[in-house]
């Protein structure tokens, strides 16, 4: 019978600690999307870059 009621005693701990653990995952997880949009964004930003480079390069050689 001790040995119920000191399981009972633990259940809510560890109920919390894995709240706890699920919810630091979750900002793990969200940091990292956050981190993966941002190098997205700045991937497509210096293509679009480069395209508009590209052609000002051609205009100014067909203008000489």
């Amino acid at each position: 019978m001790n040995t119920t009621r000191a399981w009972g005693a633990e259940m809510p701990y560890m109920y919390e600690e894995l709240v706890f653990d699920r919810i630091r995952t979750l900002h793990q997880e969200a940091e990292r999307q956050r981190l993966v949009s941002r190098v997205q964004r700045l991937r497509r930003a210096r293509e679009k870059a480069e395209r508009a480079s590209t052609r000002l390069h051609q205009v100014l050689a067909r203008m000489a």
